[in-house]
């Protein structure tokens, strides 16, 4: 079987899917977001699946609003930890394979390395304590893989990299933290990686390892590098001005140091992950100024 259902397929990730499907004819791809298919509603959940077998079920549904979760921690725990509950459940239930995306902020930045998939965790903030929970929910299910990405941007949605251009081609001048450092991951790598492992597994079994592992592309920069090589590239006349994390106060804490070491996903797939200033260039290359 190679009927795969998305979840949460208006985001970035989801859209980065669509838009690579037809390089993957092989498989039979639906997809689904909050307005037809709310995850922490079990007994709808349950009646689509009844309707509808998928051996393969790809959560990118979630609540990602970082700050607003510090006051909307109900919010946050309904979707992204009951809302997995249920989708591992069902996973279970149906013999589906899940694979669950997480996150690098389960992770309190305090390292002086890359980190690997068993590095102990301890979340900053509300939004990391319910993904870190998350992880928890989804590997009940035996079937299931865990993604953990960090600083995810597309050509699609809100993120960093649509932000610096907009407000780069407005102001003349922007202040970027310099002291928060990570690995910037282009959300169509991701999603090409996500269905790689899928046609593998469809194709050649036993590919599909269950655990966690860790995506991002290559490389280290801070917000400040990445601001820069964005502006850069356009040849804005914005200057961009380093500051630190407590010049730029916000209602959550995030990581300084949240670099993902992913050779155990490189190795369990077989799949290399491109450098994180190739993979920007190729994104801001399709993007019309």
């Amino acid at each position: 079987m190679n009927s795969v259902i998305i979840l949460g397929a208006n985001g970035q990730l989801g859209s980065e899917i669509k838009k690579i499907e037809q390089e993957f004819v092989d498989l039979n791809i639906v997809y689904t977001d909050i307005e037809e298919l709310d995850i922490s509603n079990l007994s709808k959940l349950k009646l689509f699946f009844n309707n509808r077998r998928f051996s393969y079920i790809v959560n990118a549904a979630a609540y990602t609003a970082v700050d607003k979760a510090e006051t909307e921690e109900k919010k946050a725990t309904q979707v992204n930890v009951e809302g997995v509950t249920n989708l591992a459940r069902l996973a279970t239930n149906y013999k589906s394979h899940l694979i669950h995306i997480s996150t690098d902020y389960v992770f309190d930045g305090k390292a002086n390395k890359p980190y690997v998939e068993d590095s102990p965790t301890n979340p900053l903030n509300i939004y990391g304590k319910t993904k870190l929970k998350s992880e928890i929910e989804a590997l009940r299910h035996v079937e299931t893989i865990v993604i953990r990405t960090s600083w995810l941007y597309s050509t699609f949605g809100n993120n960093f990299v649509k932000t610096i251009i907009k407000n780069a081609r407005e102001k003349n001048e922007l202040k970027v933290v310099y002291d928060q450092v990570g690995s910037p991951t282009y959300a169509e790598d991701l999603a090409r990686a996500i269905l790689t492992i899928i046609h593998q597994q469809v194709h050649h079994k036993n590919i599909f390892k269950r655990g966690i592992y860790h995506f991002a592309n290559h490389g280290v920069c801070s917000w400040y590098d990445f601001a820069k090589e964005i502006v850069n590239y356009f040849n804005f006349s914005c200057q961009i001005q380093p500051i630190l994390t407590d010049e730029y106060p916000t209602p959550a804490k995030r990581p300084s140091y949240s670099v993902l070491h992913c050779q155990k996903f490189k190795e369990t797939f077989n799949q290399e992950i491109p450098y994180w200033r190739e993979s920007l260039h190729r994104c801001l290359s399709t993007i019309k100024i």
